[in-house]
């Protein structure tokens, strides 16, 4: 489980909240609600990469259903999706 503080002691103990991010992601709460998740850099850009990588293999597969003819036309897509909501 995420050790999580609350703001208040999140800003009072920043400096130690910097070095416990370097190991695990720490949450912030305010107002009892939660606001934020502070990661490493490292962490960070692992993230950012695996999101990365899977908007090219989406992007490859949408090419791949173009390329072997998986399409629909645009008007019949949205017909349908009116029969749907009315």
């Amino acid at each position: 489980m995420m050790e999580t503080l609350n703001a208040s002691d999140a800003k009072r103990e920043f400096g130690e909240l910097l070095i416990k991010a370097q190991h695990e992601p720490i949450g912030i709460n305010k107002n009892g609600k939660p606001v934020a998740v502070v990661v490493s850099a490292a962490e960070y850009e692992a993230l950012e990469k695996l999101k990365e990588e899977r908007l090219k293999a989406a992007i490859k597969e949408g090419l791949d259903d173009i390329e072997a003819g998986k399409t629909t036309e645009g008007n019949s897509v949205i017909d349908r999706l009116k029969k749907r909501v009315i």
